[in-house]
C-alpha cells in the first residue's frame, strides 16, 4: 500500500504555530521533540515528521479501517532528512521525504520495494473510491491499483501504485 503527504511551507507558516504552548506535545513523542528541539531548523523538522505520520497514516487507515486523530500514536523513526520508518500497532511504514523552499512532501510505502512501483498521475480522472479510499481500476489487468492523493496551499500530488 502507499500513502503520501504535503505541506505548503508559505501556508503552514500562516495558518499553523508550531510554536504555542502544546502544540508539540499533542503531536510528537519526547523522542520526535528531541530531533525537532535540536534540529538547525525546527519548523522544517516538524513538517517534515508531520508529512510523514500522515503519509503512513493513509495506509493504516487503507489496510485496518480504523480512522482517528491519533499522531503521537504514529511514531517516526528517523534515519535521514529523507529516509525513515513511521510505526504503529504493529506496523512499520518505509517513507521517503523530499524537502524544497516551499514544500515538503512524504511517500510512505508498506513494503519498500513499492517505492519502485509508484507513478504520479496527472489528474483526478478515472479515481474512483470505496469507502473514501481511492483506487484506479488497470484498464489492462482489470486489477485495482492503490491510490493516494493529497493537496495542501498550493500543491497537489497523486500516486498509484503499479502492480
Amino acid at each position: 500500500m502507499i500513502g503520501n503527504d504535503i505541506v505548503d511551507l508559505d501556508l503552514a507558516r500562516k495558518e499553523s504555530n508550531c510554536k504555542r504552548k502544546g502544540f508539540l506535545d499533542k503531536i510528537f513523542s519526547q523522542q520526535e521533540q528531541c530531533l525537532i528541539l535540536n534540529n538547525s531548523n525546527p519548523e522544517t523538522m516538524v513538517w517534515n515528521l508531520w508529512s510523514r505520520k500522515e503519509a503512513a497514516y493513509k495506509i493504516y487507515n487503507r489496510e485496518t479501517g480504523i480512522s482517528g486523530y491519533f499522531p503521537r500514536r504514529l511514531q517516526c523513526h528517523y534515519e535521514d532528512e529523507i529516509s525513515g520508518t513511521v510505526s504503529i500497532d504493529g506496523f512499520v511504514f518505509y517513507t521517503q521525504t523530499y524537502i524544497t523552499e516551499f514544500y515538503i512532501y512524504s511517500i510512505a510505502v508498506s513494503k519498500m520495494d513499492f517505492f519502485s512501483k509508484i507513478k504520479p498521475l496527472d489528474s483526478l480522472e478515472n479515481i474512483k473510491k470505496e469507502n473514501g479510499i481511492p483506487y484506479i481500476l488497470d484498464a489492462f489487468s482489470n486489477a485495482i491499483a492503490p491510490v493516494s492523493i493529497t493537496h495542501h496551499g498550493r500543491f497537489q500530488r497523486i500516486i498509484a501504485l503499479d502492480w
